[in-house]
């Protein structure tokens, strides 16, 4: 159920204000009253909070205004419209407040329908309201929330006070007591009649007044409500939409959401760089070890360095067993460090009789002993071939072959 809470404030703070809880689609009055001045609007924030509030302003702080702006884009006419009412406005252009009404129900040739009000009267009103914590997205002056007027005006006494409107954007507000000189104003005017929607004071005796059945000001308003599209608060004065608490609730979460994500994604690039940082060194490495091996090889690229080896353990027969040969390698290799001057030539490898055949040179035929005493401490057969002394090097060979038991 829509249920709305219209608030018809005064010029002044200690005027009197009415106000009215109204449910649009029974099209009935749930609380109405009044309040002594702005200071008791507190008394109206409960109700405000869980329905749509209207404010309603006296008609005679708003001045309504149409004329014709020779322009076409609606920017220009509003941007005009101030300096073409200058000289009507008994404040500075710069002191007022401008608010502009749909100009599609034009019935003239007018295209400029503005709400006049002096800056520091909006600010009052809105001021009250937020003392009070009462939120509104919608303000509008009293007589336009009268029904259209067509041939007829329509009047209603609000208070000590009569609203009067003699068109779609033309009313007026009256003090009682000075309601028989308004009726000057039109005395030579043919024809006027007035739907009375209450009781009013004496009129004119050349105005008709035509009772309709009486009701309360605000319910009047209300229902006229939603065919008036206009609405003062604009421009500066605009409502921004606030959050519901839940969304409210929900963004917050997911700005902790994302944050986690975007420091998850910092530490995971942190890593991975630092992971790509040790690849890299350790394909130096791996290139620089594959050259140390092989200082005659010209280029090496970490891509290729696999199929270089396969070829190179292909050379000395290697590629049936390679998990076997490179084991047997693995297990030699302190005997080579500790005999750092026997230098291998030449490497085979018997796959099918797990044996690895080498020719090597030393410094002398110590070295040769020395190695091979290394190797079967470590549980290998070794045969020694022939032995032949060049110059100042030996050169002799090495049959070696993983005892039963033991080596690989």
């Amino acid at each position: 159920m829509t249920e709305n809470l219209i608030i018809r404030l005064g010029s002044n703070y200690n005027d009197v204000i009415h106000w009215m809880v109204w449910a649009a689609h029974e099209q009935e009055i749930i609380a109405s009253g009044q309040l002594s001045n702005a200071g008791q609007l507190s008394q109206l924030t409960d109700k405000a909070q869980s329905r749509d509030v209207v404010v309603l302003v006296p008609s005679c702080d708003v001045a309504l205004k149409s004329l014709h702006v020779p322009a076409k884009s609606q920017k220009a006419i509003r941007q005009a419209a101030p300096y073409m009412l200058e000289d009507e406005l008994a404040q500075d252009v710069e002191q007022l407040f401008f608010a502009y009404g749909d100009n599609k129900q034009v019935s003239n040739n007018d295209n400029c329908f503005v709400a006049v009000v002096e800056h520091q009267q909006m600010l009052l009103w809105l001021s009250w309201l937020n003392d009070a914590n009462i939120a509104t997205k919608r303000m509008l002056p009293d007589v336009l929330a009268l029904p259209d007027a067509q041939e007829q005006w329509q009047a209603i006494m609000i208070g000590d006070q009569v609203l009067l409107k003699q068109s779609h954007w033309q009313g007026s507000l009256f003090d009682e007591n000075l309601w028989q000189q308004a009726n000057h104003l039109w005395k030579n005017l043919d024809n006027v009649n007035i739907n009375a929607f209450s009781s009013l004071p004496v009129c004119d005796e050349n105005v008709a007044t035509h009772p309709q059945p009486e009701e309360l000001p605000l319910a009047l308003f209300a229902q006229q409500l939603p065919q008036q599209k206009f609405n003062l608060l604009q421009g500066e004065f605009q409502v921004k939409s606030k959050r519901s608490p839940v969304i409210k609730t929900w963004a917050w979460a997911a700005g902790i959401a994302l944050m986690a994500l975007f420091v998850n994604i910092g530490l995971k690039s942190a890593t991975l760089w630092q992971i790509n940082s040790q690849n890299v060194a350790l394909e130096q490495q791996i290139i620089e070890k594959y050259k140390s091996a092989f200082p005659n090889t010209q280029r090496v690229r970490i891509s290729t360095i696999r199929s270089q080896l396969k070829r190179k353990m292909a050379e000395i027969g290697a590629t049936n067993n390679d998990e076997s040969f490179l084991m047997m390698l693995s297990k030699i290799q302190p005997a080579f460090s500790q005999v750092s001057q026997l230098k291998p030539e030449s490497i085979k490898f018997d796959g099918n009789r797990n044996e690895l055949r080498m020719q090597a040179t030393a410094s002398g035929y110590q070295q040769f002993e020395q190695f091979k005493t290394l190797l079967e401490n470590q549980q290998f057969s070794v045969s020694q071939g022939a032995q032949n002394n060049q110059g100042d090097q030996v050169t002799g060979s090495f049959s070696i072959t993983a005892a039963k038991g033991g080596g690989s």
